[in-house]
């Protein structure tokens, strides 16, 4: 075929080894896939998976956002109770201030009291 008497097979090599020229059936080979309905077919599929992921995104984020927002109310009703009790604990320690500093004050007057009774004895044994 070649004139040099190689004996070329079918897919453009020849016995010996590879041939530097394709013969006519490899040469069209890649314009026949060029224009075969898988490559037609191909873009849409690139679109549904695309489609698919964009899907899939869209549900993870309502799940994450439905999560989010479950967590934040779990979150401002634990700092409610927190405040609630940091409001009573507050109130209670007012009431302890205030009893302590009646005690103070009630101790301060006790002390004087004895202090001039000490006072009037130390001058009578004088």
């Amino acid at each position: 075929m070649t004139g040099r008497g190689k004996t070329v097979t079918g897919r453009g090599v020849d016995a010996k080894g590879p041939k530097t020229k394709m013969t006519k059936e490899v040469e069209e080979a890649p314009m026949y896939c060029e224009s075969s309905p898988m490559k037609k077919k191909r873009p849409l599929c690139d679109k549904s998976p695309a489609l698919n992921s964009l899907n899939v995104f869209q549900a993870a984020v309502t799940d994450t956002n439905r999560e989010v927002n479950v967590l934040f109310s779990m979150f401002a009703e634990v700092m409610s109770e927190r405040a609630a009790v940091d409001g009573s604990q507050v109130r209670e320690l007012e009431d302890i201030v205030k009893e302590v500093k009646g005690l103070e004050s009630h101790l301060m007057e006790r002390k004087e009291q004895l202090r001039r009774s000490l006072a009037v004895i130390s001058d009578k044994l004088l």
